[in-house]
């Protein structure tokens, strides 16, 4: 009895340790072939003006686990156009520059209301992208 109550009590603070809060944006480096997260990636958060240029709002670095959980309080996610900017440089094998030294990932924020949650997958020569949850 015991066992089953500290498995629902950590599975109840797992899903509440870092929730996904509306009207923000969150990323994940997913490394496939290493079968981690991408740690230590900084990550830029720019909006699209409406003479077209791009602005930079925010830049975080994922954590341990390949994780931007939050750009920050003071973004304020509105209906607009955004890229994120992986810088990925300096990722993977010390001795192999990247093939892909920077990915760049633009997507639409049609409503504002609700979370975006943006990942990248990579490898060594290939990466793709999603809409999270």
């Amino acid at each position: 009895m015991k066992l089953r109550t500290l498995a629902i009590l950590a599975a109840a603070v797992s899903a509440c340790a870092f929730p996904a809060a509306a009207e923000t944006i969150s990323t994940h480096v997913l490394d496939l072939a290493r079968g981690v997260g991408g740690r230590d990636v900084p990550v830029t958060l720019q909006i699209k003006s409406a003479e077209g240029g791009w602005r930079d709002l925010a830049t975080r670095r994922t954590d341990e686990n390949g994780r931007v959980r939050s750009f920050g309080d003071a973004i304020k996610t509105e209906a607009a156009t955004y890229r994120l900017v992986f810088d990925m440089s300096r990722y993977g094998e010390p001795t192999t520059p990247p093939f892909f030294p920077e990915i760049d990932v633009v997507f639409q924020v049609v409503d504002p209301s609700v979370h975006y949650h943006v990942p990248v997958v990579v490898s060594p020569y290939g990466y793709s992208t999603y809409r999270g949850n």
